[in-house]
């Protein structure tokens, strides 16, 4: 089979899309390495070049002129083109934007409906009209693949995916996230300052990551775990808005001073460790498609608090508590728990080691040749 892929997100490993595009491709080869790989992307991505021969950079006429305008040309036009030239038997689209028409059988891959779900992520009338475009679209779609069932849930309440043509396959850590000895993370630990016990979030600072919340439940429970601090991970935004609010100044009202740690941006070699080393990691996002962080720190052994009511709960399973994001005293409840009781901490611990092991790269890259099948059996 020669499979074409939008690789709009090739050297983005800092997103979502980006780890999926990279972590799929590698397990299909060490799956089905029998199999063609042909990742096209788009010649205003300045990404490093793909890895083989047969990948392609395609320009549009659109390239220096518009850059949102020369994105949708290429997800429209110049992929399934070139597709189609390659010889491709399927093309997939890893991300939320297949094209209108195709030659060949397409499998998109919906990770969330976020901008249909969250009016605040699509303010301007350029995303509403994005999004309709490539909502029509999906329902084109040979085959639609998602995360979780609850982003499948949201695919077939908004966008009326049949079942037969929607299938799951989860996400996975990479083989790095493991639990970390004491030994091996103490120096790291040193460099971030981080030489007591402290509960961990790391993630972005967009309104639906709930940092705000997070920071007001801590201070909340503070006098109750004195001896634990807070350490925020990830870029913090360039400035204050609603849409991504800057944490900063709401620590500071609050009074929490040097019980908030702030580290920035995370390398991802250190992320391993920095699960392994926190007491539990907090994480109370109101809506996430997966939610790969709680998957990475439990895998590394970390008990986890997570906000429920979209995939988190589903993610983690037994390995984490369970708060609704906006009841900042059940978040403080939850912290003050696992800071205080050291068996239940084991307890999730474990669980949530034993629930990690079930996800695995390979299983998703064989879950997602059987979808290839399907979709090639549909199209004739």
């Amino acid at each position: 089979m020669r499979i074409a892929f939008n690789a709009t997100f090739w050297g983005q490993e800092g997103t979502g899309s980006g780890q999926y595009l990279h972590h799929l491709l590698d397990a299909l080869r060490r799956v089905a390495p029998e199999h063609a790989l042909l990742p096209l992307r788009p010649a205003y991505n300045a990404a490093p070049t793909l890895p083989e021969d047969a990948s392609e950079a395609l320009s549009t006429p659109l390239d220096g002129r518009s850059d949102h305008l020369a994105k949708v040309w290429f997800e429209q036009r110049a992929f399934p083109r070139a597709s189609h030239r390659r010889g491709a038997d399927l093309a997939h689209v890893p991300y939320f934007a297949p094209p209108w028409r195709s030659h060949e059988p397409v499998v998109v891959t919906i990770h969330d409906l976020i901008p249909l779900l969250l009016p605040e992520y699509a303010e301007s009338r350029a995303v509403r009209l994005y999004m309709r475009l490539v909502s029509a679209c999906a329902r084109r779609a040979d085959m639609v693949l998602t995360d979780s069932m609850a982003s499948a849930r949201d695919i077939q309440r908004l966008l009326c995916i049949p079942d037969e043509r929607l299938r799951i396959t989860y996400l996975a850590a990479d083989d790095a996230y493991r639990p970390v000895s004491l030994g091996e993370r103490a120096s790291a630990l040193s460099r971030f300052g981080l030489e007591g016990r402290y509960l961990l979030y790391l993630g972005g600072f967009d309104c639906r990551k709930n940092v705000i919340g997070l920071l007001q439940a801590f201070a909340q429970a503070r006098e109750r775990i004195s001896e634990v601090c807070l350490a925020i991970a990830g870029r913090l935004p360039a400035h204050d808005s609603a849409f991504a609010p800057d944490p900063r100044p709401v620590a500071e009202a609050l009074g929490l001073g040097e019980r908030v740690r702030w580290l920035g941006w995370v390398d991802e070699n250190d992320k391993p460790t920095l699960y392994s080393g926190a007491t539990a990691f907090v994480f109370p996002s109101a809506y996430e498609g997966f939610g790969l962080p709680v998957l990475e720190a439990i895998s590394c052994g970390t008990p986890a608090i997570v906000g429920g009511g979209s995939s988190l709960d589903e993610i983690a399973g037994p390995g984490a508590i369970v708060v609704s994001p906006d009841d900042r005293d059940a978040l403080a409840e939850a912290m003050v728990a696992l800071c205080q009781d050291a068996s239940l901490r084991q307890e999730l611990a474990s669980a949530g080691l034993c629930h990690a092991a079930a996800f695995s790269w390979e299983r998703t890259a064989q879950e997602t040749l059987d979808a290839y099948e399907t979709a090639l059996v549909r199209r004739g």
